[in-house]
């Protein structure tokens, strides 16, 4: 060998030597993002499909984490940039995306385990706030392998004897694989909703007849008798949101300044259980934990609805339109979004007019996500003067080209089951603490696009 080519050579290691200590690893690079980023859904207990708290939990999905990024498909984050500003916003910046690209492309290498941060310390138990209190259904309620459960409530007493605000609040479900949804309302003292329902006990107020296709075509046994407050729409109108969960909400927190969610006392809360078989039978005990408020607030957080249940989406149609509406009837100040369609949801849009005509998209969601049903937190509040309305548009897919239609060849109602459909767009406002609840909103009719 010549003089020249050993030089080469040993040139040529030296170089591949410097690369290789500069590209990136996991304990240096790769974990401080999955840990800002990633592990609040990535663990035990949470909506992520697999742990990535160390190493030996991330190696095998290298691959798969670098065209998750690439695609944007993770972090989940739907909502369209030009309009809006949110505090909660999903995304990596271009030199996370190309870290993590870099370490998958490089054989996604350990590194040196001095480099390596101290793990995020996580609430206990599956939590991702840290309760005050925990409410939980009393024993654990059995799902069948199959068939189609009803929407089943439960009535848990608080033993709240002063009214009692609440600064954050999570949803935990005891068994994510087989809940769908629930919703955690207040019950006031005054309401008859479900007086006779015995605490703790499942509830199932409607029992529906259905097509050959799941689809609901009636009544065939109601539990509910409106003399005695078993009605559960009437009730849910009477009653107060909570707190929620659906796949990928987040915990909520309603501490803006000087605001806080109210309880009185007295009141109940009534959770409304959205149960999927998934061919195991399985057992599901859900929590539902609060946050206290350290002081009386001067302003109150509520959620409220924007909904339309007067459609039907023809079989086929790729784009068919739904609209609703609502009027603010005095002043609030916008802070949060949500909106919740089922398996055909294809976009959404909430759109403010203003009493000067004035008008702003608040908030728009071009690809909506039945997976990963997002809320959408204001960065600042937007104020909204009374005379302000509302007006949220949705689109549906029930076309073969979406690959969650579960059945392009029927029309589509308003129904509970996930093959069936919603159209809500959900919000969060903060009025003041005195303010009645039920009359921070007009609804108005608008209809779908076609009928």
């Amino acid at each position: 060998m010549t003089r020249f080519s050993v030089a080469g050579l040993l040139l040529g290691l030296s170089a591949f030597a410097g690369n290789t200590s500069s590209a990136p690893t996991f304990n240096r690079d790769v974990l401080p993002i999955l840990q800002k980023n990633c592990q609040g859904c990535h663990r035990d207990g949470q909506i992520g499909p697999m742990p990535l708290l160390t190493y030996q939990d991330a190696r095998p999905w290298a691959k798969a984490i670098k065209a998750a990024v690439l695609t944007n498909k993770m972090p989940p984050w739907f909502a369209d940039p030009r309009f809006g500003h949110f505090s909660n916003e999903r995304k990596l910046d271009q030199g996370a995306i190309n870290s993590l690209v870099s370490w998958a492309d490089n054989g996604a290498p350990e590194g040196n385990v001095k480099d390596r941060p101290a793990p995020v310390s996580f609430p206990t138990d599956g939590w991702n706030i840290k309760p005050d209190m925990v409410f939980s259904v009393p024993q654990p309620y059995q799902v069948p392998a199959e068939g189609i459960v009803e929407y089943t409530y439960f009535v848990i007493p608080t033993g709240f004897t002063k009214d009692t605000w609440v600064a954050a609040a999570e949803v935990l479900p005891g068994n994510r694989k087989i809940v769908h949804h629930v919703i955690a309302f207040v019950r006031p003292p005054q309401s008859q909703w479900m007086k006779d329902v015995r605490p703790g006990e499942p509830f199932v107020p409607v029992v529906h007849k259905r097509d050959a296709n799941g689809a609901s075509t009636g009544i065939e046994r109601q539990n509910a008798d409106p003399q005695r407050g078993r009605d559960p729409q009437a009730g849910i109108l009477q009653s107060e949101f909570l707190v929620a969960y659906v796949p990928g909400i987040q915990p909520q927190t309603f501490v803006l300044g000087d605001s806080a969610k109210l309880i009185p006392a007295g009141s109940d809360l009534v959770l409304q259980m959205h149960y999927t078989p998934n061919g195991k039978a399985g057992a599901d005990v859900t929590k539902v934990g609060l946050v206290l408020a350290k002081e009386t607030p001067q302003h109150r957080y509520l959620t409220i609805g924007a909904s339309q249940a007067m459609f039907k989406i023809p079989a086929g149609d790729p784009n068919y339109e739904v609209n609703s509406q609502v009027t603010f009837t005095e002043d609030a100040q916008l802070v949060w979004l949500q909106p919740h369609m089922h398996m055909r949801g294809k976009d959404f849009e909430y759109r403010l007019i203003y009493p000067t005509g004035e008008s702003e998209t608040a908030l728009k969601v071009p690809n909506y996500s039945f997976n990963w049903q997002l809320g959408y937190d204001e960065q600042k509040p937007v104020v909204l003067p009374k005379g302000t309305r509302m007006e949220c548009t949705a689109h549906f897919d029930n076309s073969p080209n979406n690959p969650l239609n579960p059945n392009p060849k029927v029309d589509v109602k308003w129904g509970d089951q996930s093959w069936e459909e919603m159209m809500i767009g959900w919000f969060g406002v903060i009025v003041d603490a005195k303010a009645d609840p039920t009359k921070v909103v007009s609804r108005q009719a608008r209809r779908a696009s076609a009928e």
